[in-house]
């Protein structure tokens, strides 16, 4: 599951047991990267808020299923199979059409985000996801002139950035410590958008 000590569910105290109950899916379902996080259940919190609020809150106007497309894209360019398969998948179930993001994965384990069967307005947060990713600090105004002028407003640049921001930390969680698909499901998240607080997965 990963290289560091996880603390199983049974064994879980009164502060790890009701994170632990927060964020299961189906049968209990706790998946690696947040049993990663047990020794300090204080950073598995955290994690979570971000996670949620990036990705799965109900004020964002960025489509969520271009907010997965970026977090495959960004894992991809990281080389994170484990973040790759756990939103391909949702990716996948928010289109509800497997043609369209096979194309999608397709054009993007090529490195070639402007090939995806997707407008310019996505070819543009794909290359700044990409730049953001690969060499961050040679990032300029202009980078984000980009995204305004193919028409994202200022608050979905923001969006764009968070996301794409949380994916590279998230990546590296699972990089740095080894964690695995096994026992994993695939594909669910808090999908929850209008409730904060629900962190479960389905």
């Amino acid at each position: 599951m990963s290289w560091i000590k996880t603390i199983p569910y049974d064994e879980a105290d009164a502060r790890l047991k009701p994170l632990y109950d927060r964020v299961t899916g189906p049968d209990g379902n706790v998946d690696n990267i947040m049993m990663s996080h047990s020794l300090r259940p204080h950073s598995m919190e955290g994690h979570m808020l971000l996670y949620k609020n990036c990705i799965h809150h109900a004020s964002n106007t960025v489509p969520k299923w271009f907010l997965e497309t970026i977090g495959v894209y960004v894992s991809l360019l990281n080389g994170c199979d484990y973040c790759v398969e756990h939103h391909f998948a949702g990716l996948r179930r928010l289109l509800a059409d497997d043609l369209h993001a096979n194309e999608i994965r397709a054009a993007l384990e090529a490195r070639a985000p402007q090939d995806t069967p997707l407008d310019a307005l996505h070819h543009t947060g794909l290359a700044y996801a990409q730049k953001l990713t690969v060499s961050a600090a040679n990032m300029i105004e202009a980078d984000v002139a980009a995204l305004r002028n193919a028409g994202w407003d200022d608050g979905q640049i923001l969006e764009i950035n968070q996301v794409t921001a949380y994916f590279n930390y998230a990546n590296r969680t699972v990089l740095g410590l080894g964690c695995s698909l096994k026992g994993d499901v695939l594909g669910l998240s808090p999908n929850n958008s209008d409730d904060p607080d629900d962190w479960g997965h389905r």
